[in-house]
């Protein structure tokens, strides 16, 4: 969230930004609102002055043993005033706080400026794409040819964009899950955290899912929100704390199960796994302080990197712009795996630095080793990786040409020595 203070001194800029971030946020009317506030307190803390003085003069002629009738009536007068006012306050402030709510973050300096992804800066590619000697079937033909995901049944117990998982599939998916967890954890140096799945309503203020995306989460009947990543819960582990310089940054990962309802995607990925409204997840998060972030960023993406190479799975490394980053985001690095079927890159995995952007939102600092202050943390996220869309991949990368797929060789020893899919 954004200061009042920076939102007032920068309006043009903002302005600016929220255009090449495509986003209508009515700044004329925070400036309005704004105007109003100072205006109302200016009148306030005028009147409280006038009150100070004549409960002054109320004292002094009561010490004198005379009437103060007449004052009293005019302080309650003035009393009345600042009750009235103070509620018009506290309306222009809830206001304002909903626009500071909606308002994305500033993006970085390095971030491409373009409407849409097609302005998005390719960084780098690894790997090269198998050429087949057949023509490569999609996952889900794949995967219901050998009997492993039932999307119709998937359907029959939740709805559209659900599927069941059955036999190898199922335990392809928990083996990627491990496997993901084991390299962050042994290798990267995250701590593992198992969060609750459903959260308070502030918990999703937090992190910027709320108000900005309600239309994409699941809400239950008291008021609790389904996580639609563990970047929510993770990230406010320390929600409300002031940490020490020194105990940062801190490195913390976590599987989950994710729940989004992809309002505004009709029509898009309809068949498959890659748009769902379950899907699993193993996530990265840092916090940091606010000299290292941008650093640590690219340790991050490092590290969703080693997953897909250790997996062999061919991936580019792209920039996002402007009209792509996300909402809380200020710089924003994609993966994308190569899928045969669609001839062409797909997101994987999505690594952000937030910079003070949620931790000013749920109240995350830290104190500054040898000196007498505390600053906002910086938080940082990534998928390491998303395991639907990665077991995606293994299937169509690893196809061959009898309907079978090989399983990654570092995925061996986690599927029980089983190194192909087949009937």
């Amino acid at each position: 969230m954004l200061e009042l203070k920076f939102m007032r001194e920068n309006i043009v800029m903002l302005k600016e930004m929220l255009k090449n971030r495509n986003n209508n946020t009515d700044m004329d009317e925070f400036e309005r609102l704004d105007l109003k506030r100072r205006e109302v307190l200016s009148e306030v803390e005028s009147l409280k002055r006038d009150k100070n003085n004549v409960s002054t003069e109320i004292a002094a002629l009561k010490k004198a043993k005379k009437s103060a009738d007449d004052l009293i009536t005019k302080m309650g007068l003035v009393s009345s005033k600042v009750k009235e006012l103070d509620a018009i306050l506290a309306e222009i402030d809830e206001k304002l706080k909903n626009i500071q709510l909606t308002i994305p973050n500033v993006y970085h300096s390095s971030t491409p400026i373009g409407p849409d992804e097609e302005y998005n800066i390719e960084i780098r590619k690894w790997g090269i794409p198998k050429e087949f000697s057949f023509e490569p079937k999609s996952h889900w033909e794949i995967g219901e040819n050998l009997g492993i995901l039932d999307f119709e049944r998937g359907a029959k117990l939740s709805g559209s964009r659900f599927v069941l998982y059955r036999g190898a599939a199922a335990r392809l998916e928990r083996a990627l899950i491990n496997f993901m967890l084991d390299i962050h954890t042994t290798e990267h140096g995250y701590i593992e955290n198992l969060t609750p799945f459903i959260v308070k309503p502030e918990i999703c203020e937090g992190t910027g899912q709320l108000p900005k995306f309600e239309e994409d989460m699941y809400r239950t009947t008291d008021d609790m929100y389904l996580i639609s990543t563990s970047e929510i819960s993770m990230t406010n582990i320390h929600r409300k704390e002031i940490l020490e310089e020194m105990e940062l940054p801190k490195y913390y990962t976590a599987y989950s199960p994710c729940f989004r309802r992809e309002a505004g995607s009709y029509g898009k990925d309809v068949k498959g796994l890659i748009r769902v409204h379950q899907f699993n997840k193993v996530e990265m998060v840092k916090i940091t302080d606010a000299k290292s972030s941008y650093e640590e960023l690219e340790k991050m993406v490092q590290n969703a990197e080693k997953i897909l190479q250790k997996l062999e799975l061919p991936y580019r490394v792209i920039q996002l712009c402007s009209g792509d980053i996300g909402f809380s985001a200020a710089k924003t690095y994609d993966l994308e795996v190569w899928l045969p079927s669609q001839n062409k890159y797909r997101e994987i995995s999505s690594c952000s630095n937030c910079e003070d952007f949620q931790a000013r939102r749920m109240g995350l600092k830290y104190r500054v080793q040898g000196e007498n202050k505390s600053e906002f943390c910086h938080t940082l996220n990534g998928s390491g990786l998303a395991v639907g869309r990665t077991l995606v991949a293994i299937m169509e990368n690893y196809q061959q040409e009898d309907g079978s797929f090989l399983i990654p060789k570092v995925l061996i020893p986690y599927m029980g020595g089983i190194d192909v899919v087949k009937k």
